[in-house]
């Protein structure tokens, strides 16, 4: 520990830290938070850290306890991990529902299976917090780390403690975007499905007769005669609240990934193939032309654009990698924290911590030789999750540290242990159903595990700050982990049989991109059945990208892979935020505490529609297939979507603009 660092709570102060409250709300918000993120995961293709908004919850459910800092400390590192647990699960395990059986042609999963998924999880999260032990002190005391997040997080708690905990408006949007999900997906009152869905323009305007005409066609419902399919940006608050989080930039980039994809490629490979007439029914024909069609391309471009990310990062890794290596030469140079060690350096025992590696890594064999129905392939799956398990959870923990944890590319890491894995299946002689099964569970481990440890290390610098105890947290990562594992199987599955009517996971609402992405892999590399001249061509597009300066080809073509209506929104979001940053700017008031306050704003959005999508699912599965919520008033227009993201822009512009004024 650097000597002129001081903690907010001093080393020699005793105060509660594990207490039975910490742990129990820690745990409840854990599953609350990672079920959030599961939703937004599989609709948008990606998560947000949950860092914030578990800290303002652990100070609003424990201060009528009259908790302390540091069991709110306790509470939120319990809290937060749960959203990690997930970002690697849903990248990883819903593959198994989208890659098919060679031989049979069905999925490898028809649903979730409970137990295997829950001990892929358990498996990688734990790990991923046993990892973080051997690495915490190099990292947390690296000063050239600046680590922005745990650095704005501990200062939300510690402005909490002054009474502004900022509580009301995560609850408060987790209300409004509750309410709003319930009336656009149940009541229809204020909507249908909050996005316009007819609506066409000509390629070639040949004469405005013409094209009314077409317009006409449409509203009468007989088929047009071609045209571009165009949708308006849903009504979802989660969406707008994740545009908004991520920026107008990045928001920018996904939905220009969406207009290359369905307004330009869809209706180019419609022209193309040239087969479609009269009575041609245009809207089913351009869903099954981008699914079948853009998506692979779309997965290409993915892949390159993942290398490539982690190819601009390569100096990075690279020092991640060494680090690693390093660290764990000292392993036995390190004191294991006995008496003598400060209160903030006490970590779990190195030897605790060895033997539970130990106890994890002999189960996965099995469970790794239950899926590859070989020995060999059991063991070579162990051996690789293993090492790319701890070299990627000290990569994550340096980039983390680097860039903040909602940057972390964790399914570019994934997805190179996922294709080496792949290629040594095929060495060993692993093929089929059983060989993609293999790939995608040595996958998940590794996802899990790197996704816990970005997070971890970034919530640990935030105690660290604070003045909280390692071993403290360490255990509540622990707790969170399990308490997160053994329910989310359950939330994945109420969402696929929930949304079973599009397709359920891999389907329209919950298109899942990079489970996707991992599928398509892993069940090309094992049979060599890929729609390769697509996933080449959508290789040599990202790699255009690149050589023209594109930013992000790799979020480029996750908005190819998203539904438009998605991507759109998102980009809405990213408009308001720019508005928000100008109105700001003009009026020169406080940059930092208005972002803060949006931040909070718009997680609330977030988790507020995803609980809500969830018991919606939840509703339709008791109803067998339809919802048992009561259908007070029907009909309704998509045009009164309008005000509610009039509302929404309102409340993202003018509260953080209040909040930095006061």
């Amino acid at each position: 520990m650097a000597d002129d660092f001081k903690p907010y709570v001093s080393a020699e102060t005793k105060m509660k830290e594990l207490t039975l409250p910490a742990i129990i709300f820690g745990a409840i918000l854990s599953i609350i938070l990672g079920a959030a993120n599961a939703y937004l995961g599989l609709v948008a293709g990606m998560t947000v850290a949950a860092t914030f908004p578990a800290a303002v919850m652990a100070m609003a459910v424990l201060k009528p306890l009259k908790g302390t800092i540091l069991e709110e400390n306790t509470c939120r590192t319990t809290a937060a991990v749960g959203e990690a647990v997930v970002a690697g699960a849903i990248f990883t395990i819903p593959a198994f529902l989208i890659a098919k059986n060679p031989e049979t042609g069905a999925p490898i999963w028809e649903n979730i299976h409970y137990w295997e998924s829950t001990f892929l999880m358990l498996v990688g999260g734990i790990l991923g917090v046993f990892f973080v032990i051997f690495l915490r002190r190099v990292l947390i005391d690296d000063k050239s780390l600046p680590f922005p997040e745990s650095v704005a997080c501990s200062e939300i708690v510690k402005a909490g403690q002054g009474g502004a905990t900022g509580a009301k408006y995560v609850f408060g949007m987790i209300g409004l975007a509750a309410l709003l999900e319930l009336l656009k997906n149940n009541f229809g009152f204020l909507l249908v499905k909050g996005y316009i869905k007819h609506f066409w323009v000509l390629p070639t305007v040949r004469n405005f007769k013409l094209m009314t005409s077409d317009l006409r066609a449409i509203t009468a419902g007989s088929n047009p005669t071609g045209g571009i399919f165009i949708e308006s940006p849903e009504a979802s608050p989660a969406m707008l609240g994740v545009g908004y989080i991520i920026g107008p930039k990045l928001a920018a980039i996904v939905f220009a990934g969406g207009v290359f994809g369905h307004m330009m490629m869809t209706p180019l490979f419609i022209f193309i193939n040239g087969t479609f007439g009269p009575g041609t029914d245009w809207l089913e024909t351009t869903g099954a032309v981008w699914n079948s069609q853009v998506r692979p391309l779309a997965v290409g471009a993915m892949l390159v654009g993942a290398f490539y990310t982690l190819f601009k990062m390569r100096k990075s890794l690279g020092t991640g990698v060494a680090r690693a290596f390093k660290d764990l030469k000292q392993i036995g140079k390190v004191s294991e924290g006995g008496d003598e060690t400060s209160r903030i350096e006490k970590d779990i025992p190195y030897s605790i911590t060895l033997i539970g590696i130990i106890a994890l890594v002999i189960p996965i064999f099995f469970l790794y030789w239950y899926f590859s129905d070989s020995i060999i392939g059991a063991a070579v799956s162990a051996i690789v999750m293993t090492i790319a398990g701890f070299l990627f959870a000290a990569v994550a923990g340096f980039l983390v540290g680097t860039i903040g944890s909602s940057n972390n590319p964790i399914s570019g890491l994934t997805l190179s242990t996922l294709i080496v894995a792949a290629i040594l299946m095929v060495v060993v002689g692993v093929k089929g159903a059983f060989g993609v099964a293999a790939v995608l569970g040595v996958a998940a481990v590794v996802c899990c595990s790197s996704g816990v440890a970005g997070d971890i290390i970034q919530d640990l610098k935030a105690g660290h700050i604070l003045g909280g105890t390692p071993k403290v947290m360490e255990i509540g990562c622990i707790i969170g982990v399990i308490a997160a594992a053994f329910v989310m199987a359950l939330v994945l599955q109420l969402l696929h049989t929930g949304y079973a009517s599009t397709g359920g996971i891999g389907g329209t609402d919950l298109p899942a991109p990079q489970a996707g992405l991992m599928a398509m892999l892993a069940q090309g590399i094992i049979t060599g059945q890929m729609a390769w001249p697509l996933v080449i061509m959508g290789a040599i597009f990202a790699i255009a990208l690149i050589l023209i300066g594109a930013p992000s080809p790799m979020l480029i073509a996750v908005g190819m892979y998203l539904p438009f209506h998605t991507t759109f929104a998102i980009f809405i979001g990213g408009i308001i935020k720019w508005i928000a940053d100008g109105y700001i700017k003009k009026r020169k008031l406080n940059k930092e505490k208005a972002a803060n306050t949006g931040i909070l704003l718009a997680s609330g959005l977030i988790a507020g529609q995803a609980l809500m999508g969830i018991i919606i699912a939840g509703t339709v599965v008791a109803g067998g297939g339809e919802s048992i919520m009561p259908s007070i008033i029907k009909g309704g227009s998509p045009w009164l979507a309008l005000p509610v993201f009039a509302l929404l822009a309102w409340i993202l512009i003018r509260t953080p603009a209040k909040s930095a004024a006061e």
